[in-house]
C-alpha cells in the first residue's frame, strides 16, 4: 500500500514474520513512523495498540491475526494491509528506460518497491526515494571515461548482497541488455548460484528518436535499423559494412566519436546529404534536437553533449519541420506536466 500521509510522530504496528515484513518496516521507518512489530499472532495483544495510529498486517501466511484486527476496528485504528516482501537473496536487473518514472513498466516499479538495495546509475530514473522507499542506495553511475565503481566491483556488490539475503536491484538506464552489460551481471550471479532475473526497459535507441518524432523504421523509407555503441571508434571494415547496410543507424552515447563515424561513413560512400539528427536529453526537461546532414554534422553538433543519440538515415526527414516542431512542443509539455 502506498501511503501519502505524513507519518512523523506516529507509531505503526507491523504484523508478520520478519522476512515477510522487512519491506514494510523499512518503508514506514523511512517515512518517519516509530515502528513496532509482532512476528506471530501470539505476540499481538491489546496493550500493543496503545498509542498506535496505524496497523500493517502483512500477508505472511500465518493464521490467527483476526482478533487483533478486530480490536483495531473497534478502536478505529487505521489498518493498511500489504503483501509479504519477496524472499531476499536475489538480484533483479531493471531497465529504467529514458528516465521519466511514468515510462517504467509495472514490473520495474514492483521490483524497486521490494528492493533492499538499489545500485543505480546516471541515466535511469532519479526520484528513487519514492520508487524504492527505505532501500539503501548505491551510486555506481558511469559516464564516458569516468566510472565511479569498476564493473567487476559492481558484480561483486550484487552477489555479496544477495548471498547475505538481500533483494538487490541493479537499475540501469534504457534496457539492461542494450549496451548495459546486463549479460555480464547475469553471468556473475549465475556463477555464484544467485537467483537473477531481468526486467526489460525502453531502450534509448528507440525511445529518444521517438521523443523527437523520428521513427527508426518507416514504410517505403527504412526497413531496418542498426544500433551502434559510441564508446569506441569503429574500424574501417566496420564502417564499410555499416555504410553498405542501408536503413537507419542509431548511435548511442556517441557525441565523442561522432566526427570519426561521420567521416568514416563518407569515406565508405554514404552520400553527404544524408539527414542526421542528434537528440539530447530525450523525454527529459531540456530536450533538444539538432538536425543537419552527414556532410556538416560535426559542425552542427559541436555544442551537443551526452546523454544523446545520433540518428543517421532518411527517416530523419520523414516528417516536415512544422510537424516536428509541433510534435516536440507537445512532448515538452508532457515532460513538464
Amino acid at each position: 500500500m502506498q501511503l501519502t500521509i505524513n507519518l512523523h510522530g506516529t507509531t505503526a504496528l507491523i504484523l508478520g514474520r520478519a522476512d515477510a515484513t522487512r519491506r514494510a518496516v523499512r518503508r514506514y521507518t523511512t517515512q518517519g513512523a516509530t515502528v513496532c512489530t509482532a512476528t506471530t499472532p501470539g505476540d499481538a495483544n491489546a496493550t500493543m495498540l496503545d498509542g498506535v495510529a496505524l496497523v500493517v498486517p502483512v500477508d505472511d501466511g500465518q493464521p490467527g491475526w483476526v482478533p487483533i484486527l478486530t480490536m483495531c476496528q473497534r478502536l478505529e485504528i487505521l489498518v493498511a494491509p500489504e503483501p509479504a516482501a519477496t524472499p531476499g537473496g536475489r538480484v533483479t536487473l531493471v531497465g529504467g528506460g529514458p528516465g521519466p518514472t511514468d515510462l517504467l513498466s509495472v514490473r520495474a516499479v514492483a521490483a524497486l518497491r521490494d528492493a533492499d538495495v538499489v545500485l543505480y546509475g546516471c541515466l535511469g530514473p532519479q526520484d528513487l526515494g519514492l520508487l524504492a522507499p527505505g532501500a539503501r542506495m548505491v551510486d555506481v553511475g558511469k559516464l564516458p571515461g569516468h566510472h565511479k565503481i569498476a564493473q567487476a566491483d559492481i558484480e561483486e556488490l550484487l552477489v555479496a548482497g544477495a548471498l547475505a539475503g538481500e533483494s538487490e536491484v541493479r537499475l540501469k538506464g534504457g534496457n539492461p541488455y542494450v549496451f548495459g552489460r546486463g549479460g555480464e551481471e547475469v553471468a556473475a550471479c549465475a556463477k555464484a548460484g544467485v537467483p537473477v532475473s531481468v526486467v526489460p526497459g525502453l531502450s534509448s535507441a528507440i525511445a529518444l528518436p521517438a521523443a523527437a518524432g523520428i521513427p527508426v523504421n518507416h514504410r517505403g523509407v527504412s526497413h531496418m535499423f542498426t544500433v551502434v555503441s559510441g564508446h569506441a571508434p569503429l574500424t574501417d571494415s566496420e564502417l564499410d559494412h555499416l555504410a553498405g547496410l542501408g536503413g537507419t543507424i542509431v548511435l548511442l552515447m556517441g557525441i565523442g566519436t561522432l566526427p570519426h563515424l561521420a567521416a568514416g561513413l563518407r569515406r565508405a560512400g554514404m552520400r553527404i546529404d544524408m539527414p542526421v539528427a542528434v537528440v539530447e536529453r530525450g523525454h527529459r526537461a531540456g530536450q533538444r534536437t539538432t538536425r543537419s546532414s552527414l556532410g556538416s554534422i560535426e559542425r552542427a553538433a559541436a555544442a551537443c553533449s551526452n546523454p544523446a543519440v545520433v540518428i543517421i538515415g532518411a527517416v530523419v526527414s520523414v516528417n516536415s519541420p512544422d510537424e516536428l516542431e509541433q510534435f516536440e512542443s507537445l512532448a515538452t509539455m508532457a515532460v513538464n506536466s
